[in-house]
This record gives C-alpha cells, sequence and structure tokens, in this order.
C-alpha cells in the first residue's frame, strides 16, 4: 500500500502564503515525478506545478513566480510554497506521485483565499 499524506492547506487572505506537504510511505519504488493539481469549482483538474527525477521543475503561467514546487528524495515528500496567494488560487489541491509502482493522488486539501 502507498500512502499519500497532504498538510498545509487552509484558509488565508489574499498575498499571504501556504506552504503544502505531501509525504509518500508505504510500498513506494524509485519515485520519478512528484506533482501539485488542483481543480477549482466548475473548472477542470489542472497542473500547478511539477518535479521530475532530475529536479527538472514546471509551472502553470498562472503561478509562475509565486510557487515553488520542491522535493526532498530522502523524505518522498514533496512541497509546494504558495506566495502572494490570490482568490483565483482557490480550489482544492491533490498530491500526484508517481513511482515504479504506479501513479498515486492524494486526498486533496482546500485551500481558500479570501479576504
Amino acid at each position: 500500500q502507498v500512502r499519500l499524506v497532504e498538510s498545509g492547506g487552509g484558509l488565508v487572505q489574499p498575498g499571504g502564503s501556504l506552504r503544502l506537504s505531501c509525504a509518500a510511505s508505504g510500498n513506494i519504488f524509485n519515485i520519478y515525478h512528484m506533482d501539485w493539481y488542483r481543480q477549482a469549482p466548475g473548472k477542470q483538474r489542472e497542473l500547478v506545478a511539477g518535479i521530475t527525477l532530475g529536479g527538472v521543475t514546471n509551472y502553470a503561467e498562472s503561478v509562475l513566480g509565486r510557487f515553488t514546487i520542491s522535493r526532498d528524495n530522502a523524505k518522498n515528500t514533496v512541497y509546494l510554497q504558495m506566495n502572494s496567494l490570490k482568490p483565483e488560487d482557490t480550489a482544492v489541491y491533490y498530491c500526484n506521485v508517481g513511482t515504479l509502482g504506479g501513479v498515486y493522488w492524494g486526498q486533496g486539501t482546500q485551500v481558500t483565499v479570501s479576504s
């Protein structure tokens, strides 16, 4: 069994910051990519940021310069530092981890940006 534990979501004011964490545990074999997706009400799920085995990062244009993805391979954990948050960042954020054993999704964590 592979388990993804997310943390860090919550309610923040515009301009604030949050740091999301996603720790993978269990029967994990060679994580080759770790990503964050989000889905806002009435919209399709979209890739927010991703990081590959080689450390190459990818960001949605809407978050470029504000969000930073990073990973700690020793802890099998991926982070998403979110700064200068905007109301349009409000969504359920999902952790996605690809390993030799399969692709896994977190349960989702709510991020709400509102004054």
